[in-house]
């Protein structure tokens, strides 16, 4: 499996540092990247309408998310330091084919949810600040699918300070918004208390919940982790999962004041002034002038509405590609990734707000909560199994406390999130018009996710988790052992990458060769610190890899082959050329997976980049 977040993996050196300063340093970032998820529009809706209707009583509420949110991110940054895999790699290696197929759907649904409330809130802030049309404004989020690819190729570093940038404008928002506003901070200091005034409010409670905590940021931690290059002994994953736990720990209390002060801005405005019922982002901008006093008041609302989303769209789309990576082990060009989550979230903006109009937009923005609700079990619950697992976690499993206190976080979200889901679908029943076709499609549909959520939370405890080997073992190739050559070619290389291409490049050359050639079989090791370090590289990846060309090597002469074997380190297009060059082969056979024209846009290509760089035959075979 290749490298979660590949062109950036173990790109951000941390070793050779001069002082613990500049070593803390190097490890600050991926939390931040992670934060602006829990400052999303999404949340401002909940935290607005918490503000307006219920005053200061319900900060516990979000002190107690921030909580279980920096919990959850340890236990994700945990994962992916230790195990060097992602959440979705993780799952794909755990469960089977059906189950990993499932939870991708729900996985790029959450995505999909998520990424609608971010375009949905930046084409506000863009609306309200600069009163162009809300259409308009959701169109021009496309641009972002551009931004981010122009910071991905400038560096983790570059994209980090960026986000960093936004989430400062967002503080500094709210900071003047809280001169304007003029809190009570007695009241502030009594809103931490836990209380409930009634009913409402234990719905409003559950909003905030289910809006803070966000799926697809548990993916995203387990990967951003992996871009720091660090010392892999027992004392440098310590380190590392003490500096990165330092960094979520600053970096969601953060996301926390940005929350607090949303909803004190609605508590010392609208709540103060008797206007119960505000709730849309929209009405909150307008009502704010007036009410403050001032000008700056709206304009910094808008300012700050629109760095988050920009901000939150960027981390949701680099989710996205981990999570279609992670889990289907598919890797395309990232930009196209890129547009594609980004339409997926922009289509049904515009169709839904060119039918019913821009009134709806708070609509969606709920919509969007309900279905990130339904899928944070499916992300919580393996991450906790995971990181539990001995042999998964090679001695950095978390203690009992720990497990306890995240089944108890885990319990009390999901069972928050499966309430309000219950809520919804039966108000749903009650207000349609025709609640028979519900009955057959959204109720079942809601059976079937409780019962694919309660497989995966009892499995581990059924039956031991073994994990799955996902690059293809010489054991099922498919192999036919030809004894006599139709050709002459004595010496032949033969590029393997561990998959079902294997098979028929292998069989095609021992049809060019015979018993009596000589093959060389050359497999490249794609990572980022492969590219860096060169044959010194010592990762995962290279050691898996390894393994399995000699496991090839064995098998094939037991057979009677004389067969040899080279690991390459890079690029393959560049690697195999001098590999093949240096040596005195007469031809090279590489298996391809069959895609050419507009796939090759998409995946990219190695053959039509390589074949122009040997002086040998070149003998391409489709799987």
């Amino acid at each position: 499996m290749g490298k979660s977040l590949e062109e950036v993996h173990q790109s951000v050196s941390t070793q050779n540092k001069k002082s613990v300063f500049r070593k803390i340093l190097a490890f600050f970032g991926p939390a931040y990247l992670i934060s602006v998820g829990y400052m999303d529009p999404g949340n401002w809706a909940t935290d607005i309408a918490g503000g307006s209707q219920f005053g200061y009583a319900l900060l516990w509420v979000l002190l107690m998310s921030n909580m279980m949110a920096l919990l959850l991110q340890s236990l994700s940054a945990r994962l992916g330091i230790v195990t060097q895999r992602d959440l979705a790699q993780a799952s794909r290696e755990t469960y089977s084919p059906f189950i990993n197929y499932i939870l991708y759907f729900l996985a790029e649904i959450a995505i999909a949810a998520c990424d609608l409330a971010e375009v949905l809130g930046m084409a506000i802030g863009i609306n309200l600040l600069f009163d162009i049309p809300l259409i308009e404004g959701v169109i021009i989020t496309v641009l972002d699918t551009f931004l981010l690819l122009f910071l991905i190729n400038k560096g983790i570093r570059k994209m980090e300070a960026f986000i960093i940038v936004l989430v400062v404008i967002i503080g500094l928002s709210f900071i003047f918004e809280m001169i304007f506003a003029q809190p009570e901070m007695g009241k502030v200091i009594y809103g931490l208390i836990p209380s409930m005034p009634n009913e409402a409010a234990l719905y409003i409670a559950i909003g905030i919940i289910g809006a803070t905590v966000m799926p697809h940021n548990l993916y995203l931690h387990s990967s951003l982790v992996q871009t720091r290059n660090f010392d892999r002994s027992t004392a440098g994953i310590k380190q590392a999962l003490k500096y990165n736990f330092i960094d979520s720990t600053i970096a969601l209390n953060l996301a926390f004041f940005v929350n607090a002060a949303i909803l004190i801005l609605a508590a010392a405005t609208f709540y103060k002034n008797g206007m119960f019922e505000v709730a849309e982002i929209q009405d909150a901008h307008r009502f704010l002038a007036p009410l403050l006093g001032s000008k700056w008041a709206p304009i910094l609302f808008a300012v700050a509405l629109i760095a988050a989303g920009q901000s939150s769209t960027v981390t949701g789309t680099l989710a996205g590609q981990i999570i279609m990576e992670g889990y289907l082990n598919l890797r395309i060009q990232p930009w196209v990734r890129r547009i594609i989550t980004r339409l997926i979230a922009i289509v049904p903006a515009v169709i839904v707000i060119s039918i019913f109009g821009e009134s709806v937009t708070g609509k969606l923005l709920i919509l969007s909560q309900v279905i990130l609700s339904l899928q944070l079990g499916f992300a919580i619950i393996p991450l906790i199994h995971f990181v539990s697992d001995k042999s998964k976690m090679k001695g950095f499993h978390i203690g009992k406390v720990t497990q306890i206190a995240s089944w108890i976080v885990a319990t009390i979200i999901v069972s928050l999130n499966a309430k309000l889901v219950f809520d919804e679908i039966k108000g749903w029943l009650e207000t349609s018009d025709n609640p028979i076709v519900l009955w057959f499609t959204v109720v079942p549909l809601a059976f079937a996710f409780l019962i694919l959520l309660l497989y995966i939370v009892f499995k581990p405890f059924i039956t031991k988790t073994k994990t799955r080997i996902l690059n293809h073992s010489p054991h099922n190739l498919k192999l036919q052992f030809s004894k006599t050559a139709i050709y002459s070619k004595k010496n032949i290389a033969v590029s393997v990458d561990f998959s079902s291409a294997d098979e028929v490049a292998l069989n095609n050359a021992f049809q060019l060769g015979g018993i009596d050639a000589k093959y060389t079989l050359i497999h490249v090791v794609e990572t980022v610190g492969a590219l860096v370090y060169g044959e010194n590289i010592d990762d995962h990846e290279t050691l898996i890899d390894e393994k399995l060309l000699n496991e090839y090597k064995e098998m094939l002469s037991e057979k009677g082959f004389k067969v040899e074997i080279q690991l390459g380190f890079g690029k393959p297009n560049k690697v195999i050329p001098t590999i093949i060059n240096e040596g005195s082969f007469d031809i090279l056979v590489m298996g391809t997976h069959g895609h050419t024209g507009f796939k090759d846009l998409i995946f990219g290509t190695t053959v039509d980049k390589l074949r122009h760089k040997i002086t040998i035959p070149l003998l391409v075979v489709k799987n």
